[in-house]
Formats: C-alpha cells, sequence, structure tokens
C-alpha cells in the first residue's frame, strides 16, 4: 500500500456495524465517508467520486438496496467495490458479482478479516507508483503533472480531474450527465454544456498525437487507444 491515506466509502445501515469499522478502518490509515441509507450512498459517491478509492456496500438498505446503487455507480465508474451481507445464498452472491462487485463478504465478519479484502483489491486494482500511463500519456497524480512523450502540457485543476476521469474509465462509454455529476459535483448547477467546452479544450492541449477522447455520438464520450 502506498503511504497517502485511501478513502473508504463505508454503506451500511447499521450505525453500531458502521462505526465499529469507520474506527478500525482509521486505526489502519484509512480515510472513511459514511452513508445509511442507498441514496446517501448515490449522493456521497457523487460529491466524492474522484476521492474515494474503494467502496464497502450493505446489500440491505433503506430507500435504495445495495443492488440498486451498485447497478448506478457502475454506469459511472470502475471504482472498487465489496459486498457486505448477511445473505449466504449462491443466488445473493452471484447476483452482486453479476452486477458489478469485485467481491463479497459474508456477516458477520472479522474486521482483520475486513481489512484484508480491502488492501488485496486495492493491491490488485490500482497502480501504487502514483503514475498513471495511457497510451502515449504519463500522468502523474501528485503533482497533477501530465506528459505526452517529452511534452509537458499544462492543465487546470479541473481539466486534470476531468483527464483523470476519462483515464480511470478507459473504454466505457460516459454519458455528459455522469462526467458532470462526477467531476463537477452532484449539486453543480451548470449543464452538459460544461463537458463539452472542457472536452474541447483537453483535446486541443493533447494534440493529433494523442487522440485517445472520442465521441460518442447520442451517448457521451469514451477513452480509447486506437
Amino acid at each position: 500500500m502506498r503511504e497517502e491515506r485511501r478513502v473508504v466509502l463505508i454503506v451500511e445501515d447499521d450505525v453500531k456495524l458502521m462505526d465499529s469499522i469507520r474506527t478500525f478502518l482509521r486505526r489502519n490509515g484509512y480515510q472513511t465517508i459514511c452513508a445509511e441509507t442507498g441514496q446517501e450512498a448515490l449522493k456521497q459517491f457523487y460529491s466524492h467520486s474522484l476521492e474515494i478509492d474503494i467502496i464497502l456496500l450493505d446489500v440491505m438498505l433503506p430507500e435504495l438496496d445495495g443492488f440498486e446503487v451498485l447497478k448506478s455507480i457502475r454506469e459511472r465508474s470502475e471504482v472498487p467495490i465489496i459486498i457486505t451481507t448477511a445473505q449466504e445464498s449462491e443466488e445473493d452472491q452471484l447476483k452482486g458479482l453479476t452486477y458489478g462487485a469485485d467481491n463479497y463478504i459474508t456477516k458477520p465478519f472479522r474486521l482483520r478479516v475486513l481489512l484484508a479484502y480491502i488492501e488485496n483489491l486495492l493491491n490488485r486494482y490500482y497502480d501504487y507508483s502514483k503514475t498513471i500511463r495511457f497510451g502515449d500519456l504519463i500522468i502523474e497524480l501528485d503533482n497533477q503533472k501530465v506528459m505526452a512523450g517529452e511534452r509537458e502540457i499544462p492543465f487546470t485543476s479541473k481539466e486534470f480531474s476531468l483527464l483523470l476521469y476519462l483515464v480511470k474509465n478507459r473504454n466505457k462509454v460516459l454519458s455528459r450527465e455522469m462526467i458532470l455529476d462526477s467531476v463537477w459535483g452532484f449539486d453543480y448547477e451548470g449543464d452538459f454544456r460544461t463537458v463539452d467546452t472542457f472536452v474541447k479544450q483537453i483535446r486541443k492541449k493533447l494534440g493529433d498525437d494523442c487522440p485517445y477522447i472520442q465521441t460518442v455520438y447520442g451517448a457521451g464520450y469514451c477513452m480509447k487507444e486506437g
């Protein structure tokens, strides 16, 4: 694990269990964001999608169940998700994995076992060199530096956030609504033209040598090589 504190979104309606998980993870070097309902989980995700590294998602939730939350998040992001469930049936486990969960753990569970699940998944999912490579692009996370070959490209903070979101969700068609919610935040009052304007700016900066942002007409954008 890299030294910086990873961010875990804990979605759990059992307040006592949520507090136990939150306290344990913080003692082990993680930052946490918490939600007790399905609706609150989506609100927290939309507000902090660029910060959240992994999600612990309970299945039995008020307002929206965990499967509905999972499907909604998967439309916007490939962030690692671990389902936590009291249901031991194979059908429920397969349902979670079919909807896009990366793993599941059955309640009751030991907190040390949960931590092992989290760390194993994070180590598989993330490149802890703090550098992301995509095609000819090199993106340095610490100093928000973007290189195309030997050429350094100046990016504003918001342009960098948008590029990072597209790269993290490479090969996935992202609607303007998804992009707006994830990069600008769920409560942003602007419209979809903001996304088009920023994509145009990024394309201009990347130039013809890095034509990775593809327009999917009637759908949105997709970050793809070739």
